[in-house]
């Protein structure tokens, strides 16, 4: 499914299940794309307890750039793709996550898009070796509850756990969160649950 936005078109790719609970919508960070190691494991596991997956490749990404570029423009496109979404599927609860950058794209537009709740996979909550320049104010202002998976040796650094509604640490991971997809999948599966 291709959505046209004011940055170019964004791809999605839509895996769907009977009589769904729910749409989780997810994206990809700023380099990767929506086949990340984390983003398929979370979607099976996701799939799995009655959610479809809706995993966006944003348009900064389908036009072939490494950078996200602003925010505003960024938050834009995405809550275009977002309508676009809700339209197709009325009514169904939409959660809405990403990995790193996208994590934070989806903290900015909660309450813009009418999501239940967000997940922020190895959400980066400052630069690497740079904390002074934390990002926690995405998540403590997202408007809705946050589940932050992060791994312990992610050098974009671990949120607090008062920043978000559940954080959990996982030891061993970095911030690809690829030594264990299967078990983010499990911790996301079991906490979007919730909201169908």
């Amino acid at each position: 499914m291709k959505v046209m936005t004011p940055r170019g078109p964004a791809l999605v790719e839509v895996d769907e299940v009977a009589d769904p609970r729910l749409l989780l919508v997810l994206t990809h960070g700023s380099a990767g794309g929506v086949d990340a190691p984390d983003l398929v494991a979370v979607r099976d596991a996701a799939l799995g307890v009655g959610a479809s997956v809706a995993r966006v490749s944003q348009a900064f990404r389908v036009a072939g750039a490494r950078a996200p570029g602003s925010p505003v423009r960024q938050d834009e496109a995405w809550e275009i793709v977002l309508g676009e979404l809700r339209a197709r599927w009325p009514g169904l609860p939409v959660v809405q996550g990403g990995r790193s950058n996208g994590a934070r794209v989806a903290c900015r537009t909660a309450t813009a898009v009418g999501a239940a709740a967000v997940v922020a996979l190895a959400f980066p909550l400052h630069p690497p070796g740079k904390p002074e320049r934390s990002r926690a104010d995405e998540l403590r202002g997202a408007g809705v509850d946050v589940l932050v998976v992060n791994g312990d040796r992610d050098p974009f650094g671990v949120p607090d756990a008062g920043d978000a509604a559940r954080l959990v640490v996982l030891p061993g991971e970095g911030h690809d969160l690829k030594r264990d997809p299967a078990r983010v999948g499990e911790v996301v599966a079991e906490w979007i649950s919730h909201y169908a």
